[in-house]
């Protein structure tokens, strides 16, 4: 199972994500170019305590993360309000990427074209969006507790 955030706009947010992965056992792959400068200091610092935990793949594009290697293991799984189906109705497999868009400006149609499927996580009529890793959280959590694969699951 991985998390892939697209060219995330918001150092927080990857913050953010990395502390999800990190402690979900998850990996994460981010998709550059970043909003924000993002050099092996500012992942470090963005890990907190959490980096020796994270397992974390930078691409420098989106054709680069298209032909990485882990790619051919699964489905491409696009979290997006313009979404095909709801999370619900999906049933996730151990080997497919979560993929969250910007926080401004979502996933370009290439991002959506690619997608093996695209997910909407159902919100009140009256409610815009969800912040990125709240949805990357609800994503990750539907998908491991479908596949089993909560770290930890089991014990008492």
């Amino acid at each position: 199972m991985r998390l892939a955030l697209f060219q995330p706009d918001i150092p927080q947010n990857l913050g953010g994500g990395i502390r999800l992965c990190a402690c979900l056992g998850v990996r994460l792959d981010v998709i550059e170019p970043c909003a924000f400068p993002l050099s092996d200091k500012s992942l470090k610092r963005a890990a907190l305590d959490y980096g020796p935990l994270a397992d974390i793949t930078r691409h420098d594009s989106w054709s680069m993360f298209m032909g990485a290697p882990a790619r051919r293991e699964g489905r491409l799984v696009l979290f997006t309000t313009k979404g095909a189906g709801p999370l619900h109705d999906f049933r996730f497999e151990p080997g497919d990427t979560l993929l969250m868009g910007r926080e401004s400006a979502g996933a370009p149609d290439e991002v959506h074209a690619a997608a093996d499927a695209r997910l909407f996580i159902p919100l009140r009529a009256e409610a815009r969006s969800l912040n990125v890793i709240a949805a990357a959280a609800i994503g990750v959590g539907e998908a491991l507790r479908q596949t089993s694969r909560f770290p930890g699951a089991g014990k008492a």
